[in-house]
């Protein structure tokens, strides 16, 4: 339930058309939480039909225009009520743990060149965090928003370096397995 929460916090950070925020979502948000495009527009709808959002008035009346969405009081405090509640974390779901699982049980021809593809993908997002950490947040940019989103990130560069570390190892690991049954 927490997609009408990015679109409220993506909002409050600036004021945007439903397209902005997709663009948004597949540039910044979209890294820990996804959606579509379609979802998005459908939590749109809802969140301006609860009175959390509105849709601004156009400084030019023009057909087709893009709506721009800001966030309404409503919205604020459904959003700080939502921060300040305890959740407990989520049990990880990923289907390349689940397919290891089935391959100690079933064989695993072709496991081997699939951990291989993750961790060449999980290095290619490490990599494109740091950049966007050199990029955006440089020495001496510390004000509490920033150091809020910084922990953000760091939190995604933290996930990508356990996974290119695991991975590594499973990969060793299952190298040594595979030796010592030639062996």
């Amino acid at each position: 339930m927490s997609l009408p929460h990015a679109i409220l916090t993506a909002l409050l950070e600036k004021p945007s058309s439903g397209l902005e925020l997709t663009r948004r979502f597949d540039r910044s948000i979209g890294y820990f939480w996804s959606a579509t495009h379609q979802q998005i527009y459908r939590e749109l709808g809802k969140l301006e039909q609860a009175g959390q959002i509105r849709a601004l008035a156009p400084e030019q009346p023009a057909r087709g225009q893009k709506k721009e969405y800001e966030v309404l009081p409503a919205g604020r405090e459904a959003l700080s009520a939502w921060v300040a509640r305890p959740e407990d974390p989520k049990q990880i779901r990923d289907p390349l743990l689940l397919r290891m699982r089935a391959a100690a049980v079933v064989g695993a021809p072709g496991l081997d060149a699939e951990l291989r593809r993750h961790l060449a993908l999980h290095r290619l997002r490490l990599a494109e965090y740091l950049e966007i950490e050199e990029r955006d947040f440089p020495p001496g940019r510390d004000a509490a928003q920033d150091r809020l989103r910084h922990l953000v990130l760091r939190g995604g560069i933290d996930l990508e370096n356990f996974w290119v570390g695991w991975l590594t190892r499973a990969l060793a690991e299952d190298a040594g397995a595979a030796a010592a049954d030639l062996g």
